[in-house]
Parts: structure tokens; sequence; C-alpha cells
């Protein structure tokens, strides 16, 4: 993902849209801190009503790219002292 400034998207805003428009997400910052973000259209309207509120809540995060054609026939990995359990019961136990 890109990061640009206000001041930087006021004076390039033509330019800043085509690499939006070519598939690219920037990020808006002012003074130091994230303030929006430019996506695709299209991006937007892939994701169900619901997926997309989570996204915009930061709650989710999309992908950058797709899993490998075999991913889900890779063998899963050793995890002899359960630490990925213990990690989703602690945080169920927790909450969000």
């Amino acid at each position: 993902m890109q990061t640009t400034t206000v001041s930087q998207l006021k004076m390039s805003i033509s330019a800043c849209l085509r690499q939006v428009k070519a598939g690219e997400e920037l990020l808006i910052t002012e003074h130091g801190r994230p303030v929006a973000r430019l996506l695709p259209v299209a991006d937007i309207a892939s994701l169900p009503e619901h997926l997309a509120e989570m996204e915009k809540k930061g709650l989710l995060k999309r992908a950058e790219k797709s899993l490998p054609e075999d991913f889900w026939s890779l063998p899963r990995p050793a995890d002899p002292n359960a630490a990925v359990r213990s990690a989703v019961s602690q945080e169920r136990e927790e909450g969000w």
C-alpha cells in the first residue's frame, strides 16, 4: 500500500487516481496520522456489505494475493505445544 500526505494528494490528484485505477491502494496521512484510504471501486463492490463494514472498522484485512493452487493439500504445520489452540482459547475467554 502506497502512502501519501494530504498536501501531496492535493498537488498530484490525477497521478494518485491513476494509481488507484491501476489497482493500488493509497493511505492518506495528515501530520503523520492516517486519515483515509483510497481504494479502487471494484475492490469495494466485490465484498458483501457486512464484510465491507468489518474492513472499514479495521476488523478485517483482505489478502493482497491469492492462495497458491495447492494450499489446501499442503501438510499442516506441526504445533507440538498447542500454541495456536491456546491463543484461540485465550482470545475467546478475553474477548476482542
